[in-house]
């Protein structure tokens, strides 16, 4: 007989802190939770806070991330970012830093998924189709683009979150708008790609949209016609997204360069770099010193795809940066700095440090590489009495 031992005595807002049927313990719901083992829709909430175990599916603390860049102060390393990059050259994977990691590709995919509707928004200005293909800030500019996209009367078919601009100057202060999402000119592009091709636009963020069945398309050009993603999931702007390893990522993005010819996305990137992303923007910026030989494009969560037309790699490199812990624009660009520097490629440094200084981690690039990596300086200029003591203390 199983003996039942209730530790229901201590109660807080309705909270029942823990529950014991013999030696196994219950996770902690308000029995009246929709989330309460039994409930309608409980089945979908993890069994435990510690983590599943899913076969085929490792997660970030099953892989091995590397350290990509470190922040020191006066020698003393008080920052480490951890992550994992890949290069490919055309289909072959040429150097890989910290695992092959299983991630989302998230808003770094937008050229793919726009790549379906190139022939029906052909007749799109410039900035237009590059505000289809952006995760913007939020602009005016950004707004005024994605909202001609549509007709007036075609804005409430328009999905995306309610959300604020990612950067306000001043003392602005605008209130949660569907235009101000950073996906806005993406998701009135497919609109405007749906009304084009005759498909239905209700429920074109779902996966079983023929907005998905295209973009699977896309990808599977590049990865081939027998490849499944291992994982499908809602993107933060209602839109799914797929399941990719970083080298998967990288030979898109390295297709991305032989594909350049075969519609509008890439010249409209460079045309409109801003519109890309924005002001101080790391796409953005190496949008506008690749000279139309780099496209790159920032994903959520610490994301960075980079497609580069270079003598060296005839066949296209791709590039992909993800950093472990998610977003940080700052560390990412320090090691696109060091990459593209690598391949003659000059991107200026990002906003400084206070009183620490960067310091990049060799195996971000090829072996081949690494004496030219050793030229290229995190800094722009040295500060005694911001970066570290005149003299060292005797104590």
């Amino acid at each position: 007989m199983i003996m039942t031992v209730s530790l229901e005595t201590w109660k807080h807002g309705g909270v029942r802190l823990c529950q014991c049927w013999g030696d196994k313990m219950s996770l902690r719901h308000d029995k009246n939770s929709a989330v309460a083992p039994g409930r309608p829709g409980s089945a979908i909430y993890p069994d435990s806070p510690l983590g599943e175990d899913v076969e085929g599916i490792p997660t970030g603390r099953d892989v091995e991330w590397m350290p990509l860049v470190d922040y020191r102060r006066n020698g003393v390393s008080e920052t480490t970012i951890h992550g994992a990059v890949a290069w490919c050259h055309g289909d072959e994977v040429i150097h890989s830093f910290g695992g092959n990691v299983l991630c989302y590709g998230r808003s770094m995919m937008k050229p793919f998924m726009i790549k379906a509707f190139t022939k029906e928004l052909g007749s799109l200005s410039w900035e237009q189709k590059a505000i289809s293909v952006a995760s913007h800030n939020g602009d005016t500019e950004h707004v005024a683009a994605a909202q001609s996209l549509l007709a007036e009367a075609e804005w409430p078919l328009m999905l995306t979150p309610v959300d604020v601009p990612l950067i306000q100057f001043g003392r602005q202060v605008r209130r949660p708008r569907r235009w101000y999402h950073t996906c806005s000119g993406e998701h009135a592009a497919i609109l405007a790609g749906c009304r084009a091709k005759g498909w239905n636009r209700a429920g074109y963020t779902l996966p079983t949209h023929k907005v998905f069945e295209a973009y699977m398309e896309q990808l599977r050009r590049f990865l081939g016609e027998d490849w499944q993603p291992l994982r499908i999931a809602k993107d933060g702007c209602g839109l799914p997204t797929v399941s990719n390893t970083v080298a998967e990522l990288a030979k898109i993005y390295a297709g991305l360069v032989r594909d350049k010819e075969s519609d509008w996305i890439w010249e409209a990137m460079c045309r409109h770099p801003d519109l890309v992303g924005g002001f101080n923007r790391l796409d953005s910026t190496i949008l506008k010193i690749g000279d139309g030989k780099v496209i790159a494009k920032e994903g959520a969560d610490g994301l960075l795809g980079m497609a580069i037309e270079h003598p060296d790699y005839p066949d296209g490199l791709g590039i992909v940066v993800k950093i472990a812990h998610g977003w940080n624009s700052q560390a990412t660009w320090y090691v696109a700095r060091a990459i593209l520097g690598c391949l003659g490629i000059e991107l200026r440094n990002p906003y400084p440090l206070n009183r620490q200084k960067a310091f990049i981690v060799p195996g971000i690039v090829p072996e081949s590489m690494i004496d030219t990596l050793k030229t290229i300086p995190t800094w722009d200029e040295w500060d005694p009495d911001q970066d570290r003591w005149h003299y060292e203390v005797n104590t």
